[in-house]
């Protein structure tokens, strides 16, 4: 059984079929939206920035929104093996006292495994002598500039839903992109804009890493928005996911003429989904139409159909989990960790390819 899926664009294919899958070509590194798929990484993210990326220091842009953006400060880290192991248990460790928490036990939940996952680390995660790190959340615009209580905002996201179903570029009049940045790396290939969506860049510093990363996870009606957050313009903060859930960036930019810089990319799926209002709409999924060429340099490696067929309930651990086992933390804890367990299986495949690459295994995105 093959436990990982390979898929690539062609500057990357060329890449791997000449070099191979080498450390030092790896100059991004996107982490996606998700909540707990993103706990299946756990090995392979340990590996990936623990033992591989190790051995071949440089300058990465570690991009992610909401988990994705979480998994990146893990790697930032002076000890990312400890940091990826305490993000796992401290997600997964999550307890609510009902089967409907309140906005405000979900915050105070939320806010304590943040406080416990960066507390004493800010330096080393925006200091970090090669990683670049950058947290992507999303500031509202107009009806969610500022609702004034739940139905307001319920109204603003009711409306952002319709205006993205006219059109992605619609949802641009009611949010904006809001990139939280290393302020060493000016990460040009973003700058120039590439969609409906204004981008504002501020810096990443000590003050704002942890608000910045639980405004890059705050999820919309389910947690309360994040609001003076250090060094960014004022307003109400949400889930970078909600127009950035799988990063459908234009990373071909990065592509420098003469380079062999590629991007990795994790990801749960072998597609990319823009938005999350994207979900329902597969004619949006990235490297179609205009944007194809975004993704010329990407190579995704993701869990393959036989392996989520061996994790309990034959899928990737999700939020829907929370629902289904209610009180029984017990057991939804248990088989989160099953399935972290299981991903062990795609560290060692990711980590085989690197040793002995085999492009025939590779398909195009």
């Amino acid at each position: 059984m093959k436990s990982l899926t390979f898929h690539a664009g062609p500057l990357a294919l060329a890449q791997i079929r000449a070099q191979g899958l080498r450390a030092q070509d790896i100059a991004i590194v996107p982490a996606a939206a998700g909540g707990p798929k993103g706990l299946i990484f756990q090995s392979l993210d340990q590996w990936m920035f623990g033992e591989w990326f190790a051995g071949a220091p440089r300058e990465r842009t570690l991009i992610g929104s909401s988990i994705g953006a979480w998994r990146m400060a893990a790697a930032c880290q002076k000890d990312p093996v400890k940091a990826f192991a305490r993000l796992g248990e401290l997600y997964a460790g999550q307890r609510y006292t009902s089967k409907k928490p309140t906005q405000q036990e979900i915050d105070e939940v939320v806010q304590g495994l943040l406080g416990e996952f960066v507390r004493g680390h800010e330096d080393d995660i925006v200091n970090h002598p090669h990683h670049r790190l950058h947290l992507l959340t999303v500031r509202g615009l107009r009806s969610l500039a500022a609702p004034a209580h739940r139905y307001a905002e319920l109204r603003g996201f009711a409306s952002a839903a319709l205006h993205n179903i006219g059109s992605r570029a619609w949802l641009g009049r009611l949010m904006e992109r809001v990139v939280i940045g290393d302020r060493r790396s000016t990460a040009p290939w973003l700058r120039e804009r590439f969609d409906a969506f204004t981008t504002h860049f501020s810096a990443l510093s000590r003050e704002n890493l942890a608000s910045g990363l639980l405004a890059s996870g705050t999820l919309p009606l389910i947690m309360k928005p994040v609001t003076g957050i250090a060094a960014l313009p004022p307003g109400h903060y949400w889930d970078g996911g909600i127009i950035d859930y799988h990063l459908a960036l234009p990373y071909a930019r990065a592509a420098g003429e003469g380079r062999s810089d590629i991007v990795l990319y994790p990801h749960f799926t072998p597609h990319i989904v823009p938005g999350w209002l994207d979900k329902g709409l597969p004619w949006r999924r990235a490297a179609r139409g205009a944007n194809r060429g975004w993704l010329d340099n990407v190579v995704i490696v993701a869990p393959s159909e036989e392996f989520l067929k061996t994790l309990p309930h034959a899928k990737l651990p999700d939020r829907n989990d929370f629902k289904f086992y209610g009180l029984d933390h017990d057991e939804r804890i248990r088989n989160w960790q099953r399935a972290i367990g299981e991903g062990e299986r795609l560290r060692d495949e990711l980590a085989e390819f690197a040793e002995r690459p085999d492009p025939s295994r590779i398909q195009p995105i």
